[in-house]
């Protein structure tokens, strides 16, 4: 089998002679004319001849000589970048500057930047001492979660504090069941509503039971009503058992949750100094315990102020709590007898002792101007 003709690479460009040759028929070449692509001169960049080493062996070397492979060579101040490429204009040519004395534009700082300066310190500042404080509360808190750690405990008002919360649990389930029941009474009013509607249209439409239909359609208008009455009741102890939970209670609870964030950082800062006290004493540990006692005592002062206020929260919070539930049970319990004793008359006195007015079926809800 006969091997295949080696592939000849073309190769347009001649290096020795300097011209481009294209391809013609058969293995020959054509040459380009010169004055299609011009001399190779004219393509490439002169470069000033240099004097070479052979110019200078002959004879021994004068400061003539220095100086004209100095001037000769090319100039290192003065640079340009091409940007155009061989053979382009003077436009792609970009000056670099002497690059003796570099110019840099310095633009003096403002008040603003100054300003702008501050506020950055400042947030620098608040976010390093926020990380320093969580880092110790961290470290306290799991101290005393493993029983490492010592806190500090005022028994009488955690005790209050924890029968405070048992209350407000106990106060929610209340709440729930009374809008529980406020939603039966509601519709159990409509049924009664709609029950009435029926007996009386059937007294129309049936001549021999018009006396049976009519007495029982009375009964149940008379029983919507009162119902009504005793809704409007039970929403108002509904409303007051939520403002004393949702509000006055979970008031007092933010404190006490700052009251007991307090402590942890007081217990924590009384632990960082604790540790410096124990350790040596230098000039550098001396400085860091001053600090560490002026801190301490600022936390400190915060958490004795702050248990003063959950004391004065618990206290006022008792008085309140009692004065108001006295008031809505009492108000619960006469409008309850008075409904299922079928007293109307009691029913609406019941509502005129406690202030309660009773909107009528459709009436929009009062604006806060005419609230007040």
């Amino acid at each position: 089998m006969a091997r295949p003709p080696a592939k000849r690479h073309f190769r347009p460009y001649n290096l020795r002679r300097g011209r481009l040759l294209l391809p013609g028929r058969g293995r020959h070449f054509r040459r380009v004319p010169d004055l299609l692509l011009g001399s190779r001169r004219e393509l490439e960049p002169e470069v000033p001849a240099r004097p070479g080493p052979g110019a200078l062996r002959g004879r021994a070397a004068r400061p003539e000589d220095l100086q004209q492979v100095m001037v000769s060579g090319p100039n290192l101040n003065e640079t340009s970048i091409v940007s155009g490429g061989y053979g382009g204009s003077g436009d792609g040519l970009i000056p670099t500057g002497s690059g003796r004395h570099p110019s840099h534009s310095t633009t003096p700082a403002g008040p603003g930047d100054e300003v702008a300066r501050g506020i950055a310190g400042e947030k620098f500042d608040i976010v390093k001492k926020w990380g320093i404080n969580t880092y110790k509360c961290t470290k306290q808190l799991l101290s005393e979660r493993f029983g490492r750690g010592s806190r500090t405990v005022d028994l009488e008002l955690e005790l209050q504090i924890e029968l405070l919360r048992e209350t407000k649990r106990k106060y929610e389930s209340v709440l729930q069941l009374g809008r529980a029941l406020t939603a039966h009474l509601y519709s159990l009013l409509q049924t009664q509503h709609a029950l009435g509607d029926a007996f009386a249209d059937l007294s129309q439409k049936s001549p021999e039971l018009q006396e049976e239909f009519g007495y029982n359609a009375e009964t149940q208008k008379l029983l919507c009503k009162n119902g009504e009455t005793l809704l409007g009741a039970v929403n108002f102890f509904v409303s007051s058992i939520n403002t004393l939970v949702t509000k006055t209670m979970e008031d007092t609870l933010m404190t006490v949750k700052q009251y007991e964030a307090a402590r942890l950082e007081y217990d924590a800062y009384r632990t960082d100094l604790e540790e410096l006290s124990l350790g040596p004493r230098d000039a550098g540990t001396r400085g860091r315990l001053e600090s560490a006692q002026a801190t301490f005592q600022a936390h400190r002062d915060k958490y004795e102020k702050l248990r003063g206020d959950v004391a004065i929260k618990l206290k006022f919070l008792e008085e309140n709590k009692i004065k108001v539930m006295h008031k809505q049970l009492l108000l619960f319990h006469n409008a309850v007898s008075a409904y299922f004793a079928g007293n109307q008359k009691q029913l609406e006195q019941t509502l005129q002792q406690f202030n309660i007015k009773l909107r009528p079926p459709g009436a929009e809800k009062p604006s806060w101007l005419e609230e007040q």
